[in-house]
């Protein structure tokens, strides 16, 4: 006798083994031909709308974790939301413009572009960027990841772009947007500005230097007994930055003091400075003259070390006494605590360095010299003059490029800026920050700090691939020219023609009709040659798409994004709403750590610890991927290793038998004749249901 057939086994149908690197491509392409998604968005046009807003990744290169555990958060957040009984549309964007891409195009095109216009190398970087979106889009789709795939935004397409120049317009009708020229970020190596949100701090060593500024002027009446060469002893760790020098600052709450040393004169530095430094000069035997009230000093005459020119001795409260002498050499130009100090002293914002980084050719002794390099010169010269104490390296944190990782400077030259203050918008900001959540609650304390410390917004960027600032220049006068009209026009003739229409049409044709310089009443006007800052791009995207397109609005419910974006996406986008609509854009801000190997570590290649997305779905599937992101806790960095991947797929495992155990237990069960009422279950069914509650419960409040 077969006893088998006697058994009441589970019996289903759902196969033990998921199988799901093959099986998962057919499902997707089951949900497309079936329209699902499009079905969801007809079926819930009446509810109640929930709109998670992506922020948008850069179209370069194949996606990598830290995308994966972006997209899938979002995806499962959205789709919780739906089953909520929302209405939860997902539209997913990329960023298409800015220098990574056109250096890209620049190596790919090599000599053959400087026979090609803007226009022509635009359209490669245009080309270029829509290629790795078609890419992007082919593996975020993999990641089973739902949302409007055929009809994304783009921050390079037409009405984008003009909505960008509409932006920019309203900021400078509005008086936030002014030219200037201040010390910003400048990258020598890709010849442009730089943001806040483009710097990366690494390791870099320096020559950290004393040098001695002789005082020029009549001392006498300060230290009446001194017959020695009476000098101000200032500590730099950038010598290239001496040829730019103006002036030496004083704290004005700093008691100074007068130095007798045995060959070097009489050196002037801060009181509670004094045994440090002439500890690290070597100085054994010295005597402390006098003290001196740094206003004493103020508006007294130094000669430059090696110039003849003067440094003014001037009064600053950035002076600390956490390093160096409590003397600070100050170059208007190339620093912004230098710049503000100066410009209270009438200083002149002299910055006489190149695109390129190289000296200016007036710079006597140092013309066409790197500045890097020309540290060396600096220091010799100094060195034969008698004016340098000590030179020794030093490694310290130092500002470097995001995309070409070298050192960058601050460098002064013309920029346009939204101004924080001028029109209210760091206090309208600060103010906006606390009526948002931010999760973890700590992202408040981050980007309102960022906020309240944070320079004005240098918004020009000196290359092609962008969006052109809008905005006109008098031929005769220079003034600039903005007006409604000009506005309106651009923002007509970007979204008909692209941003392209720029670079390939003169001022007249782009200008309204009968445009007159108010100052000077001339018709003839030049393009400003500068496009805006990517971030800016991005940074509107809440006008761009949640404002134009339907069935979305603003304020988002929700941005997510990693933690670098409180200085990047979050903070562009919230001084852009704030300046333009008085709002945030956004209800709730998530903030996910970073994606780091097993033992908490970068992933790097050259360390070969990287887990590429495709790698683990190709062996185990999307939905192994997935497992990954919903058990991480993605409050702080998130770790993920071959290893991890293993344990997580016998995990997937385990409750995919669960649920064959538990559907092969329903195989015979017959809703219309087995189902009970509460009241007819035997104790232990309701024990269950009882426990059932709580899980649901206790899943649904996870989700919350």
């Amino acid at each position: 006798m077969d006893y088998k057939k006697t058994l009441n086994l589970p019996s289903t149908k759902f196969a033990m083994k998921a199988n799901l690197p093959q099986r998962e491509p057919q499902l997707l392409k089951e949900w497309k031909e079936k329209k699902i998604y499009q079905k969801l968005r007809e079926q819930s046009k009446n509810r109640k709308s929930f709109i998670l807003h992506d922020g948008p990744p850069y179209a370069n290169g194949h996606l990598h974790m830290g995308h994966a555990i972006n997209k899938i958060l979002k995806d499962i957040i959205v789709r919780s939301r739906q089953m909520a009984g929302f209405n939860a549309p997902y539209v997913p964007g990329w960023d298409c413009h800015g220098l990574p891409i056109e250096h890209n195009v620049d190596k790919k095109l090599g000599k053959k572009k400087k026979e090609m216009t803007d226009v022509q190398v635009r359209r490669e970087c245009r080309s270029y960027a829509a290629k790795f979106v078609e890419i992007q889009k082919k593996e975020f789709q993999r990641f089973g990841v739902m949302g409007e795939w055929d009809n994304p935004y783009l921050t390079m397409n037409y009405p984008y772009e003009a909505r960008i120049t509409k932006e920019c317009g309203e900021f400078a009708l509005a008086g936030d947007m002014f030219l200037g020229k201040k010390p910003i970020y400048w990258c020598c190596n890709c010849q442009t500005a730089l943001a806040e949100a483009e710097i990366e701090y690494h390791d870099h060593t320096s020559p950290s230097i004393y040098v001695k500024f002789p005082v020029k002027d009549d001392l006498s009446d300060i230290l009446p007994d001194v017959m020695e060469d009476i000098f101000i002893v200032i500590w730099t760790t950038t010598p290239w930055t001496i040829p730019g020098n103006l002036g030496v600052c004083l704290h004005p709450d700093f008691v100074y003091v007068a130095v007798k040393t045995e060959n070097q004169g009489v050196l002037i530095i801060a009181k509670d400075l004094v045994d440090q430094v002439m500890g690290t000069l070597g100085f054994e035997n010295y005597i402390v003259l006098k003290e001196i009230s740094s206003r004493d000093l103020e508006n007294k005459k130094c000669r430059h070390p090696i110039y003849d020119r003067d440094s003014l001795i001037i009064i600053g409260d950035h002076v600390t006494l956490e390093a160096g002498t409590g003397c600070v050499h100050t170059a208007p130009g190339h620093g912004t605590d230098d710049h503000i100090a100066g410009k209270k002293y009438g200083l002149e914002c002299y910055s006489p360095v190149e695109d390129n980084g190289v000296f200016s050719k007036d710079v006597e002794y140092f013309a066409g010299e790197f500045i890097f390099k020309a540290n060396i010169s600096i220091n010799e010269k100094l060195d034969s003059l008698n004016l340098l104490l000590k030179n020794e390296n030093m490694s310290h944190s130092y500002p470097h490029c995001w995309r070409c990782k070298k050192p960058v400077i601050y460098r002064a030259t013309p920029q346009w800026f939204i101004s924080m203050d001028k029109m209210g918008l760091r206090q309208k900001t600060l103010d906006e920050i606390n009526n948002v959540q931010w999760i973890p609650t700590w992202g408040r304390e981050r980007i309102y700090s960022m906020i309240e410390n944070r320079p004005d917004w240098c918004l020009s960027r000196q290359r092609s691939w962008g969006v052109p600032i809008p905005v006109f220049h008098c031929k005769d006068c220079k003034e600039v020219y903005v007006t409604r009209e000009s506005v309106d026009k651009i923002h007509a003739l970007f979204t008909e023609h692209s941003s392209d229409i720029w670079f390939d049409k003169d001022a007249k044709f782009l200008m309204p009709e009968g445009a007159k310089c108010e100052k000077c009443s001339s018709t003839e006007f030049t393009k400003d040659h500068n496009i805006l800052d990517v971030w800016f791009d991005s940074g509107v995207s809440h006008a761009a798409v949640l404002d134009e397109r339907q069935g979305l609005s603003r304020p988002a419910d929700m941005y997510l994004e990693g933690s670098d974006q409180h200085r990047g996406w979050f903070h562009s986008s919230l001084l852009t709403g704030v300046g333009r609509t008085g709002k945030a854009p956004y209800k709730a801000v998530l903030t996910h750590g970073f994606v780091v190997d097993e033992h908490g570590k970068k992933m790097s290649k050259s360390v070969g610890n990287v887990v590429a997305p495709d790698s683990v779905i190709n062996q185990y599937g999307a939905d192994v991927l997935r497992l990954w992101a919903a058990s991480a806790d993605y409050k702080g960095d998130i770790s993920i290793s071959n290893n991890i991947i293993k344990q997580l797929s016998d995990a997937y495992r385990r409750i995919r038998n669960t649920c064959r155990f538990m559907l092969g237990n329903f195989s015979d069960f017959d809703l219309a004749t087995d189902l009970r009422s509460l009241k007819d279950m035997s104790g232990l069914d309701r024990f269950i249901l009882h426990r059932l509650h709580h899980v649901v419960n206790r899943a649904l409040i996870s989700y919350e």
